[in-house]
């Protein structure tokens, strides 16, 4: 038995095969992703015309596209790419919009109102609309599709945790800690937080996954990683204009994102198995 958790939590640990499983292909693709740029000998910019267009062979297990660059070197190296961009993009609307569901659920009253009728305002319009427009406006470049993401996708998590809060600031233990005098700030790190994170946290399991899907769409269009540089939304949008002749440009990078969004489900569904509380 792990000395750091109890006998329970080990037992649940070992009966959570969803878990089990995306943790597995996530620790799999995050070492190929570190791993492979540095054993792979094929340059992932690297131009040859003489194989330009090359099946999925032996000595280029992915074939080649329509400039002879290795499509297995490409999707290998926007492993980290894709991923780096996609945590990010989460990882910012998940801190703020925690932080913007907290002080609204907690205070109510007019703060309350401000910051839902703000949330209000960008959720009503399409998510990809607003992400488009952000990102058209300043620029296509990684740095703005941090912001475009962060302005938008905020308001989710803002909204999960808003909810969550106006059910626990209602519990006995959080009326009792108002009582005895504790500050609001100490109420909402001890008391109200730790029993409200865990739908914000299988939230941004799924999220990962519809954000990595929204990042290679904006790469599609040209909006996201410019080439050369490997990125799987920009290696299908170019493999595009060879579907009947090079059908493996675009296949693999899109086989990636198909693996990237099972894992993610996958840590996602084990994640909201284990941390629900249980009856």
């Amino acid at each position: 038995m792990n000395p750091f958790l109890s006998s329970e939590t080990w037992q649940r640990l070992k009966r959570n095969y969803s878990l089990q499983a995306g943790l597995t292909l996530l620790v799999l693709l995050l070492l190929t992703g570190f791993l492979g740029p540095l054993l792979l000998h094929s340059d992932p910019l690297e131009v040859d015309f003489s194989i330009a267009l090359l099946p999925p062979g032996a000595e280029h297990w992915f074939g080649t596209d329509d400039l002879g660059r290795d499509v297995f070197a490409r999707v290998v190296h926007a492993i980290g790419i894709d991923l780096q961009i996609a945590s990010i993009c989460v990882i910012l609307p998940f801190l703020i919009g925690t932080t913007v569901g907290l002080v609204s659920g907690y205070l109510g009253g007019w703060v309350d109102t401000v910051l839902m009728r703000l949330v209000d305002i960008l959720w009503a319009f399409p998510f990809y609309v607003l992400v488009i427009a952000i990102v058209g406006s300043l620029g296509p470049s990684v740095g703005n599709m941090y912001i475009a993401f962060t302005v938008v996708v905020w308001i989710s998590f803002a909204r999960i945790v808003r909810g969550e809060v106006l059910l626990v600031k209602r519990a006995e233990y959080v009326q009792a800690a108002q009582v005895l005098g504790y500050s609001h700030l100490r109420i909402v790190l001890r008391h109200v937080l730790p029993n409200v994170i865990t739908p914000a946290i299988v939230f941004m399991m799924a999220d990962v996954v519809l954000t990595i899907l929204a990042v290679t769409s904006l790469g599609f269009l040209g909006l996201g990683i410019q080439p050369p540089t490997p990125e799987w939304g920009v290696m299908i949008s170019e493999g595009r204009n060879f579907i009947l002749d090079g059908w493996w440009i675009s296949l693999f990078p899109g086989l990636a994102i198909v693996y990237v969004g099972i894992s993610f489900a996958l840590l996602g569904d084990g994640l909201d198995n284990f941390l629900r509380p249980k009856a």
